[in-house]
């Protein structure tokens, strides 16, 4: 049975952890503010820009189109990109992400495929390293980033373009945890090459009216090229602040369940405490009451 004294160290060890988990709620709180903005801030552009890429490509020739769209001919070469947070403390953020990771390049082996990791954020590469640490390829260090920027992504989307133009890879797929509340975070994988075409309608066509005829200039194999390469940074940009919002409203729910149970458990060390020591003081009585009668 533990003594007064390492009851009360192990209290006072308890409160102090519970002022750290707060302090970081707190923290992580103001954060997810600004992240959360950004990240819905930039859902639109990614849509529009995917309804725009879809619009253009079914105007061209996919004999002899971009390899960004029609792809490589191939399927057997995989690589998943997988952005996680560069700190832990956040719950099952980054563990969520990289078990969606795991089960399809589980899923893709079994299939007798090859399967390459590009990392992006330490924690990623840490989850995934004792199954998969052999199929990690690089890996980008995203430490010291106070504010993402889109330049964060075009140096990500760069060291990609430069893998599949030196045929690395023949498909590419994105793995990030989409923002929906500070309890709920859905780890997601998106296609990056060859590019997804959704079906795209317009404006005119979902509101019911006609679809609206648009000319381009110049061609629309160019404008495609040029798109093409524009949203992958974009889907990698999305990404990224999907994922830094996610984290934020991640870590405010862990630290909050950590304040939390700090705090019962202080309330439980307390009673055993009290306890204690009221039982110390009652054999004390005893002993002072019987030493009396003996006398």
């Amino acid at each position: 049975m533990p003594s007064l004294k390492d009851l009360r160290n192990r209290i006072a060890s308890v409160k102090a952890t519970r002022k750290i988990t707060k302090a970081m709620q707190m923290v992580a709180a103001a954060k997810l503010r600004r992240a959360q903005e950004a990240a819905t801030a930039a859902r639109p552009y990614a849509l529009r820009m995917d309804e725009l890429l879809a619009s253009v490509a079914r105007r061209v020739n996919r004999d002899g189109a971009s390899p960004l769209l029609v792809g490589t001919g191939r399927d057997q070469v995989h690589l998943l990109v997988v952005m996680t947070a560069e700190r832990g403390l956040c719950g099952g953020f980054n563990s969520n992400i990289a078990k969606l990771a795991r089960a399809d390049a589980v899923r893709l082996l079994a299939q007798g495929k090859t399967v390459k990791i590009l990392s992006v954020g330490r924690k990623g590469a840490d989850n995934l390293r004792r199954d998969l640490g052999k199929t990690i390829v690089d890996r980008v260090d995203l430490r010291g980033i106070r504010q993402l920027a889109f330049a964060h992504a075009e140096d990500i989307a760069k060291r990609l373009l430069a893998l599949f133009e030196a045929g690395a890879f023949d498909v590419a797929t994105l793995y990030f945890s989409e923002f929906r509340s500070v309890i709920t975070q859905k780890p997601t994988a998106l296609q990056l090459i060859p590019a997804r075409i959704a079906e795209a309608k317009a404006t005119e066509a979902r509101a019911g009216g006609p679809e609206a005829v648009y000319e381009y200039e110049p061609d629309e194999d160019v404008i495609l090229g040029e798109l093409l390469l524009r949203n992958i940074t974009t889907q990698i940009f999305r990404g990224l602040l999907e994922n830094a919002a996610s984290e934020q409203g991640a870590r405010m729910t862990a630290m909050d369940n950590a304040t939390r149970n700090a705090g019962d458990m202080i309330d439980k060390l307390t009673i055993k405490y009290n306890r204690q020591r009221q039982a110390n003081i009652t054999k004390e009585l005893i002993e002072i009451i019987s030493g009396a009668e003996a006398l």
